[in-house]
């Protein structure tokens, strides 16, 4: 998890470099709590780019921002680009040779090659921005399932982004009005829907969503949306699903520091730490379980027995009705907006204590949604039927 933001004033003339690098640093100190190993900002024509991180890949070369020498092109990125090998070879053949070993160096090549389109061709969680000076032209690029954060405004004549709220609207940044539309949103779907947050002067990049702007346009572009209609149905077969799972399980577990697992007991995790201990076998891997007083919510024993059976180290937290109140407040200061999801809490606390011990974690998450597992999903399509 790392943080990136930055200011761009469009206009070359400008005398007010001096103090964006000062909101940059400011922002970059609001940042810091997403990246403990550097935080860094470099100025480049009439944009000021910053990025504080956690080391993941190439931990000895990866400080951001990136400039590229040929072309003054300057990146920002967080986020794990799990096929950056392929991009890498794939550069290469293009007379491109990325010397930097952290994965998120490729975008400076991509963009090169490919211009706005550079996200498409990546894998993995991120969001992303790429200053050009060549067309003064500012570009912001958010991964498929909008898995990392981007929020960004324009004030007093500058664009202004960042990776969450609380380093744009933080004490002296940017004043802002709550937006009644945002609000009505979240309290119906319990989440700000993209491009909504809850200050009607930001606005959020979409899942999917590539955004460029200049000094006198804004251009939105969706490069990938959820295929469900034009994909051709055919049964699926578990020989299928366990080549994808097994190379997205191996891709993000290529990492160059040490990781773990949430490991809950239920199938998505126990699969997850399955595959990792399979791929892995011989390496010390921790699972983090939540465990709570309530027996009608704990599943620890089952998380107990899927851990000693892979030969991992089991971690317990336990969850207790005080960490609510304290972890809620918490939370959204640190965020900026609400999330109507109790698990946010307790999962707050597992990734807590899991990062005093390793930088990356591999968890269940989504599989309900992607599987259809809740059974409320059964209502929705009865409810169809009246």
């Amino acid at each position: 998890m790392c943080g990136i933001c930055g200011i761009v004033t469009f206009d070359p003339s400008t005398p007010r470099m001096d103090a964006a690098q000062q909101r940059v640093q400011a922002m970059l100190a609001a940042l810091s709590h997403r990246g403990p190993d550097d935080s860094n900002l470099q100025a480049a024509d009439s944009a000021v780019l910053g990025a504080t991180r956690l080391a993941i890949r190439g931990i000895e070369d990866g400080r951001q921002p990136m400039l590229d020498p040929q072309t003054g092109v300057l990146a920002v990125c967080n986020g794990e680009i799990d096929n950056h090998r392929e991009l890498r070879a794939w550069l290469a053949s293009r007379g491109r040779d990325v010397r930097m070993k952290t994965d998120v160096a490729v975008i400076p090549g991509l963009y090169a090659e490919v211009g706005e389109a550079f996200p498409e061709k990546m894998i993995g969680a991120f969001a992303a921005a790429v200053w050009d000076p060549r067309n003064r032209t500012l570009t912001l690029a958010r991964d498929r399932a909008g898995e990392r954060p981007l929020f960004f405004t324009r004030h007093e004549g500058a664009i202004i982004f960042a990776t969450e709220l609380a380093s744009l609207v933080g004490r002296n940044r940017l004043p802002v009005s709550f937006d009644p539309v945002a609000v009505r949103q979240y309290l119906q779907f319990g989440i700000f829907p993209s491009p909504g947050s809850p200050f009607a002067e930001v606005r959020k990049v979409a899942p999917g969503e590539v955004i460029q702007l200049t000094a006198s346009d804004v251009h939105h572009r969706t490069y990938w949306r959820w295929p469900v209609a034009e994909t051709k149905k055919s049964a699926p077969t578990a020989e299928a699903f366990d080549g994808i799972f097994r190379e997205a399980v191996r891709r993000q577990s290529d990492v160059d520091v040490d990781f773990g697992v949430f490991l809950s007991g239920g199938i998505d995790s126990s699969l997850v730490s399955a595959v990792t201990r399979a791929l892995h076998p011989k390496r010390r891997i921790r699972a983090y379980t939540l465990r709570f007083e309530e027996e009608s919510f704990d599943e620890g024993s089952f998380a107990e027995s899927v851990a000693t059976r892979l030969g991992m180290e089991s971690v317990t937290v336990w969850v207790k009705p005080e960490n609510m109140r304290e972890e809620a407040r918490a939370l959204v200061r640190l965020v900026g907006e609400p999330l109507a999801d109790p698990a946010w809490i307790p999962a707050a606390l597992l990734a807590r204590r899991a990062a005093q011990d390793v930088s990356v974690a591999l968890v269940g998450e989504g599989a309900d949604e992607l599987f259809g597992g809740y059974p409320t999903y059964i209502g929705a399509g009865v409810a169809e039927k009246f």
